[in-house]
């Protein structure tokens, strides 16, 4: 029995032993583990090192961006907000034109390094993206027929045809105005003031900085009901991740709105009274 007893201690103490053995081990080797590094974002200092930021846009959208029917020259209040941006970091711009429906995916693949096109927050929550902070506040209004009185305010248009840009957040309005009768989609706002002229529609639902220039161009057959039926935040645009360019993006801003380059580029292109 006492040799027993010896032998059980024995025992016990080899596979104590071992398992102390096996728990060292096994916390050394954890503790050997490599700690994952983070990601560093190189956005910014990638623009900075070529010198220029490439500015993809629609220039489609006056007074935004549209190109000059005298010389083809892209003009507009985004325009010179990039030229300002850009001025203020110290780099040059590139401009990218290119159709509206692309550009999400052209910032997502990395073919612009920035969208400044009028597009709205709500419009680029559609993509995987880095959003500057708001650089204006759009107001969409509902524009008319100029010998149709029927229509005075967002009440008016249950019953009625009302036309909007696809994939818009003219668009995104006129999905929540409840009782309107059918919507009209269209590629291009240009196509839904033509059928409104021609009273295919009863209605358009447009940014009002837009609709306004195109009638001081001509100011006949439409007209805008006044009170604004939604406003909407408009940013900049950058690839998921581009978290130091968003920054110097959002520094920027602050800096030409200071100094006085962002109210002279309003006053320049959006002051339409």
């Amino acid at each position: 029995m006492v040799r027993m007893f010896k032998k059980s201690k024995c025992l016990t103490a080899v596979l104590v032993g071992i398992c102390l053995t096996g728990l060292i081990i096994f916390m050394g080797g954890c503790g050997s583990k490599e700690t994952a590094k983070p990601v560093t974002d190189s956005s910014w200092d990638k623009v900075k090192t070529k010198g220029e930021i490439v500015v993809g846009l629609c220039a489609e959208y006056a007074p935004f961006e549209s190109r000059n029917e005298k010389n083809g020259e892209i003009e507009g209040f985004d325009i010179d907000l990039a030229n300002a941006l850009a001025q203020e970091l110290g780099i040059k711009v590139k401009i990218m034109d290119a159709q509206w429906e692309s550009l999400l995916g052209g910032i997502e693949k990395g073919d612009y390094d920035i969208l400044i096109t009028c597009m709205s927050r709500k419009e680029a929550a559609n993509g995987n993206v880095n959003m500057s902070d708001t650089y204006y506040s759009l107001n969409e209004v509902i524009v008319v027929n100029s010998v149709d009185n029927s229509i005075n305010g967002i009440n008016d248009l249950k019953g009625k045809v009302v036309g909007v840009q696809t994939q818009t957040s003219s668009e995104e309005t006129a999905d929540k105005i409840a009782g309107i009768k059918e919507i009209k989609r269209y590629n291009r706002n240009p196509e839904a003031l033509i059928d409104l002229k021609n009273k295919r529609i009863d209605a358009v639902i447009v940014g009002y900085a837009y609709v306004a220039t195109q009638l001081k161009n001509d100011a006949t057959d439409v007209k805008i009901i006044a009170a604004p039926v939604a406003s909407s935040d408009i940013v900049m645009v950058m690839k998921k991740g581009n978290d130091t360019l968003t920054a110097k993006i959002n520094e920027a801003l602050g800096k030409i709105k200071q100094n006085g380059k962002y109210d002279a580029a309003v006053n320049k292109w959006l002051k339409v009274d």
